[in-house]
């Protein structure tokens, strides 16, 4: 309900001047020079935090409780296809009872919930976003399922008060994509984890049909960066080639977002079309996407949401178009899905 998002809205930004903050981040591709990297003045973790703090709210209200990309199929909700995609995670990892389970990078714990539901595992949520982690200590409570899960407020970059060899299973679910080192990112993960321990990742991508050279792949790729907070975008094999640096072995690595079959439907038709009904199709559309910048000008007038709002609807409109533009030409993924195994 609008009233709903609008006080969730104020409790996020706590009257902060939100226009400039959206502003703010917009520009810090130009903020992110190798200078600053080394003198410290910038730091993409924190970057990453604020990008939650800015969007979490509004992409909950429009895309659910579980904030990933999922294949899709033509008969099914996109909350059905998201379900269904967990599931292939949780058989994948062949995850069991009384196990020890790390979510890298948890979100507000859609998955985790899941995991927890059908499986009986035990979760730890690792997430730098301390609005993300009451809200999923939230929802884990209304579900019944918080003595089954525990929270730590920290980057997946350093899980320092975690020991080694800690965890049974682990996943990172669009998580990892926003490392500032891939293969930083996955040597901590490879340490928490238990030898002989399975990890499944998914990974936003550049696909095959990327070409360096082409002006416009590259100007999307710019877009996507700008707008999903990805200090890069990797290849396939560049995602492969980390994982082996930092120690794992990889069993599969497959492109989920590749139709297959008559009954397959794009990533990105939410965004474009009016797949899978549950949930708010408005702000999925592009003309809804355009009407809700509009009336939220009108909210902001009226102080139902709070100034700036508008800005942020406007960005993240623009940010699903450069989604649906990466998946239209075919050189980008949200659905690079990858198991991995720590030797024993």
């Amino acid at each position: 309900m609008p009233w709903k998002l609008s006080k969730r809205l104020k409790d996020a930004y706590r009257g902060s001047n939100v226009a400039r903050r959206v502003q703010d981040f917009e520009g810090w591709i130009e903020r992110a020079t190798p200078e600053a990297v080394d003198s410290g003045d910038y730091d993409h973790a924190l970057l990453v935090k604020d990008y939650y703090d800015l969007y979490n709210e509004i992409m909950v209200w429009s895309w659910g409780e579980s904030l990933h990309f999922a294949p899709l199929a033509s008969h099914e909700t996109l909350e059905d296809s998201k379900i269904r995609h967990q599931r292939l995670m949780i058989d994948k990892l062949d995850i069991k009872p009384g196990m020890a389970v790390v979510d890298i990078g948890c979100g507000i714990g859609g998955p985790m919930r899941r995991v927890v539901r059908e499986s009986g595992a035990r979760v730890v949520g690792i997430n730098i976003n301390k609005i993300q982690l009451e809200k999923a200590k939230k929802l884990n409570a209304e579900a019944g399922l918080d003595h089954m899960v525990d929270y730590l407020a920290c980057s997946f970059m350093d899980m320092s008060v975690i020991e080694d060899n800690t965890f049974d299973r682990g996943y990172a679910i669009e998580s990892t994509c926003h490392a500032p080192d891939k293969q930083s990112a996955f040597e901590e993960i490879f340490r928490v984890l238990k030898p002989g321990a399975l990890f499944w990742g998914q990974e936003m991508c550049l696909t095959d049909k990327f070409d360096p050279n082409d002006s416009r792949h590259k100007d999307i790729k710019r877009n996507l960066k700008r707008g999903i907070a990805l200090k890069d975008i990797a290849t396939f094999g560049e995602v492969n080639q980390a994982l082996e640096a930092a120690g794992f072995q990889i069993i599969e690595g497959v492109d989920r977002g590749v139709s297959e079959g008559e009954g397959s439907t794009p990533w990105y038709q939410p965004m474009e079309g009016r797949h899978g009904m549950l949930g708010n199709v408005l702000f999925r559309l592009p003309q809804g996407r355009r009407a809700m910048v509009a009336g939220a000008k009108l909210a902001e007038m009226v102080r139902f949401f709070p100034k700036g709002t508008a800005e942020v609807f406007r960005f993240m409109d623009w940010t699903a178009d450069a989604y649906v533009e990466g998946g239209k030409t075919g050189i980008f993924t949200p659905l690079y899905c990858f198991l991995a195994r720590k030797p024993e």
